[in-house]
């Protein structure tokens, strides 16, 4: 074997080495494209199941919210002689279910967030 054919061996070697490689490259290129994509979707998954909490606390709030005003209002048209009293009491469950319902959306919207 002459050096010119030792030359042309090893050229027509580094070059398959240059298309593996390229090859390599596109390979890992695609497999950190997929790793986001499932990392992306993973999150899309995190924040629907947030969402559902979210809405399942605030729905059972509003229950509550409804089943207070529901009390009030019977007791508000039962006693009027005593409007003071019942309107007392119905601010004060009110504001209170507000409340509630204020610091459960603020703590799903934190597990949102994070």
């Amino acid at each position: 074997m002459t050096t010119e054919d030792r030359i042309a061996r090893l050229e027509a070697q580094l070059e398959k080495i240059q298309t593996k490689q390229s090859e390599l490259h596109h390979q890992l290129a695609q497999a950190q494209r997929d790793q986001w994509q499932a990392r992306i979707e993973d999150l899309e998954v995190q924040v629907r199941l947030g969402a559902r909490e979210a809405n399942e606390k605030a729905n059972a709030l509003m229950v509550d919210l409804r089943s207070r005003w529901a009390e009030a209002r019977v007791q508000f048209d039962d006693a009027a002689s005593t409007a003071s009293s019942v309107g007392e009491t119905m601010r004060s469950g009110l504001q209170s279910a507000v409340r509630d319902v204020r610091k459960a959306l603020l703590e799903s919207q934190e597990k949102i967030s994070d």
